[in-house]
């Protein structure tokens, strides 16, 4: 459906494995920490390592005042509620599990651009999408009553990972004519906000210096996640077809389910292993190129 550039397909790599082993990384930071603090300093110390990329790339940091509504679309359905559900689910579930059920994005993004922009989907983008169904209800098939027991933690992720997909379809068709390193910065400026917001009315009688598995985490997101992981989603959200950007990523759950069992002694079962080959098919068939 769609042939990636080599700088796609190394970001793509990158990507895969920043976001893959940070799902442990994460569930180590909020384990003893709050959660929405936890977020907010690492978007905090996130945003200079932001800016130094844009002056290194030479990237302008203007937004035209026409483009700030459309922003604040933007920002809400890629970053507000996903930030703020997902940590929050973090807390209550295993990282694993968090992962898989975040990167459920896909499977809402596909009904959601069928439903609402027309978006027709060929029979090798059906073929990623029920690939990657299958592969996610593998991955959930031991936690299934585990996860029965925690009904806001569930909740939470599949929120985040729907409000995440429309956001990724208007990212797709967005009118404004800036870099997206441009929308990114900006966007990351707005959540910080109001993650910072939240922290302050729910967290501030917790608030305490970060220390140990806290303090790591928070510098690993700061550095990792938010100065070139989610710059780099948006550029490949941006410039690939929706189904193609989303299913492209779909190896990210398997790798923290697999980080989780190594780091976290989180448990592994054939059904783990039998999705790895679901998710192989699912990005296969988007980003394969197809014969002439």
């Amino acid at each position: 459906m769609v042939a990636l550039t080599p700088r796609q397909l190394v970001l793509l790599a990158l990507l895969t494995i920043v976001w893959g082993i940070n799902w442990p990384v994460m569930k180590l930071g909020v384990t003893n920490y709050p959660p929405l603090t936890f977020r907010a300093l690492s978007m905090v110390l996130g945003i200079p390592v932001l800016a130094l990329g844009l002056l290194a790339l030479r990237v302008p940091f203007t937004l035209p005042r026409r483009h700030w509504r459309e922003l604040l679309l933007l920002a809400a359905t890629n970053m507000f509620v996903w930030h703020v559900c997902i940590i929050l689910a973090v807390r209550t579930l295993s990282s694993g599990r968090a992962a898989i059920l975040g990167y459920t994005m896909p499977i809402f993004s596909a009904v959601l651009g069928a439903l609402l922009f027309s978006a027709a989907l060929s029979r090798r983008g059906w073929l990623g999408v029920g690939a990657a169904a299958l592969g996610v209800t593998l991955l959930l098939w031991h936690e299934f009553t585990q996860l029965a027991g925690r009904p806001a933690g569930v909740a939470l992720a599949l929120v985040a990972a729907a409000t995440w997909a429309l956001g990724t379809q208007l990212l797709r068709r967005t009118t404004i004519d800036v870099p997206t390193l441009t929308i990114s910065f900006w966007m990351t400026v707005l959540t910080t906000g109001v993650m910072a917001a939240l922290a302050s009315v729910f967290e501030s009688p917790q608030w305490r210096w970060p220390d140990g598995d806290a303090g790591w985490t928070i510098v690993f997101n700061a550095v990792l996640i938010f100065g070139f992981a989610h710059a780099t989603w948006f550029y490949l959200a941006r410039g690939l077809p929706p189904v193609a950007s989303t299913l492209s990523v779909m190896f990210i759950p398997v790798l923290g389910v697999f980080s989780g069992a190594v780091w976290l002694k989180e448990p592994l079962h054939w059904q783990d292993w039998a999705a790895v080959v679901l998710m192989v098919v699912s990005i296969g068939s988007v980003l394969w190129p197809a014969r002439r």
